[in-house]
């Protein structure tokens, strides 16, 4: 609480840092009954500040972020290794700029939270509420980005992550920071807080009644299957180089093609035996529906027995310019080699997909690190698909899934989810693991089953209250084959929506704004 200059942010770096421990694949939730005390420690210091301390929290708030993101975001690194000779001089930058700008929310969120500082246990409520208003906000302004949110800590345990299903990411937000910050005030003189046990106690509280909810919850539901849904999963594990080099094409297909109709035991001697089989996003190093030879080989391969769904770039209009344009897409082909749906990517990933402020930097020579020439470009809207032979579904490319209060269009309820994606650019890492536990965290919310197909990994099948039914790990090649597990009724997040979460968060702004005001008379 003393401490100042580099001492303190080093103190908030290392805090934040350590914190990423409790995120997948580590799970090591615990951590942050000693990480996030520092944050309320911190925030009391700062009150020797100018201006009442809202600098200094601010700046402590940076450091903390700068840490969290820094450690739980590297991994963007790898991404510009892939085409070194262009991109390798970009990666210092990224792997900097990115935690660096994402901590300026958690700057905003100690000082909002000092704002509004009082002594005793109120602060922390206070705490919750302003952290949870800067998470929302880094999920939301611009593009958004809500990778890693604070709420992702409390679902490691399955128990917990159960949670989901009643207030969604950010209740959950609010009740991560409430409950893993609420040992600070231990540290409190009797003479100020003489009810300092009350906030411990209150948190052990909570999260006994969460982990008992998720018990009940989880006991209720086993895990059932659609009849007559045999899905099969088919992970490549292709390199990047592999997967957008159009010398490549031959070479890939006849991987898809030898994998995909591969036998696994007496029940599935190839792919005649399932009736779905799912290929990863941006599958192949070629626009799909104009290479007529690639779509017979297809035809060929499902016989009439199997729907293909996989991810494909497809062609658009050609731009002024005479560059082809394109849209990051899911096909369904149905078991004659027809194609049955397509939907288009609509959240595009900044930099990676389009670039922001497109000609200012493609003036500089910059491109997107796909190397889409002016970018991909966005679908209008997401939308349940039809799947011949099986219930609806909602496609959701990459990074789509992340994002928990505007994935599942309002009014629509699929029998699935399916998140194709391409976590190849990542390499063995822990984004890859983080990806995957978030698109386990919407299944929960929504109570809908997951279907995962990825390049590299991680593939899986998850059921509606986020079991791993079947899973291909991380850097392997491979197939799964599984059911399909049957969703159960809506959720109250999915009825509801963020109602509960913003309800909680003005009860803490308000309290923490009539106790201000109270101790200021």
């Amino acid at each position: 609480m003393l401490a100042w200059g580099w001492r303190r942010a080093g103190i908030a770096f290392a805090a934040g840092a350590a914190s990423t421990l409790a995120l997948a694949p580590f799970n090591a939730w615990p951590i942050l009954f000693l990480t996030f005390p520092v944050l309320v420690w911190l925030i009391d210091g700062a009150a020797a500040g100018r201006l009442g301390g809202v600098g200094a929290a601010a700046i402590a708030g940076w450091w903390f972020g700068f840490g969290y993101f820094l450690a739980g975001l590297y991994w963007v690194g790898y991404a510009f290794l892939v085409d070194a000779d262009k991109f390798a001089w970009l990666l210092p930058i990224a792997v900097v700029a990115l935690p660096a700008g994402m901590a300026l929310y958690t700057a905003f969120g100690l000082a909002l939270a000092r704002l509004l500082w009082t002594r005793g246990a109120l602060r922390v409520l206070t705490l919750a509420a302003a952290l949870t208003v800067a998470e929302w906000l880094r999920g939301h302004v611009v593009s958004g980005f809500p990778w890693n949110a604070f709420g992702y800590t409390l679902t490691g345990p399955l128990v917990l992550a159960q949670a989901a299903a009643l207030i969604g990411l950010w209740g959950m937000t609010f009740l991560a920071v409430f409950i893993f910050a609420s040992p600070a005030v231990l540290a409190d003189h009797p003479g100020e807080t003489p009810r300092r046990f009350l906030a411990p106690m209150i948190s052990a509280a909570v999260l006994v009644a969460l982990a008992a909810y998720g018990a009940v919850r989880l006991a209720q539901h086993p895990t059932s299957f659609v009849s007559g849904v045999r899905l099969r999963i088919m992970q490549p594990n292709l390199t990047q180089d592999e997967r957008f080099n159009y010398g490549a094409k031959q070479i890939v297909m006849k991987r898809y093609l030898a994998l995909s109709d591969r036998a696994t035991g007496p029940e599935t001697s190839g792919v005649k035996d399932v009736t779905h089989l799912i290929w990863p996003e941006s599958a192949f190093p070629f626009y799909l529906a104009r290479e007529a030879d690639a779509l017979a080989q297809i035809a060929s391969l499902l016989a009439g027995h199997t729907v293909l769904i996989t991810g494909a770039v497809r062609a658009a209009a050609m731009a002024p310019s005479g560059a082809v344009r394109a849209y990051n897409s899911v096909y369904v082909f149905d078991r004659d080699g027809s194609i049955a749906g397509i939907y288009d990517k609509v959240h595009l990933v900044p930099f990676g997909e389009y670039l922001p402020f497109e000609d200012f930097l493609e003036s500089l020579g910059l491109i997107s690190l796909t190397k889409m020439p002016g970018g991909f470009l966005a679908g209008d809207r997401r939308r349940v698909m039809t799947v011949p032979r099986a219930a609806s579904m909602l496609p959701l490319i990459c990074y789509e899934v992340i994002f928990p209060d505007h994935a599942v269009p309002r009014g629509e309820r699929p029998g699935w989810l399916l998140n194709l994606t391409n976590d190849g650019w990542f390499g063995i890492s822990t984004g890859p693991h983080q990806h995957f536990q978030q698109a386990r965290v919407l299944a929960i919310a929504q109570g809908l089953p997951l279907v995962r197909a990825a390049n590299t990994g991680i593939s899986a099948v998850v059921d509606p209250l986020g079991r791993i039914i079947k899973e291909l790990p991380l850097g392997t090649e491979g197939v799964l084959d599984s059911g399909l597990p049957q969703p159960i009724a809506r959720t109250p997040y999915a009825r509801l929506g963020d109602y509960v979460a913003y309800a909680l968060v003005a009860a803490g702004l308000l309290l923490g704004l009539a106790r201000r005001r109270s101790k200021a008379a």
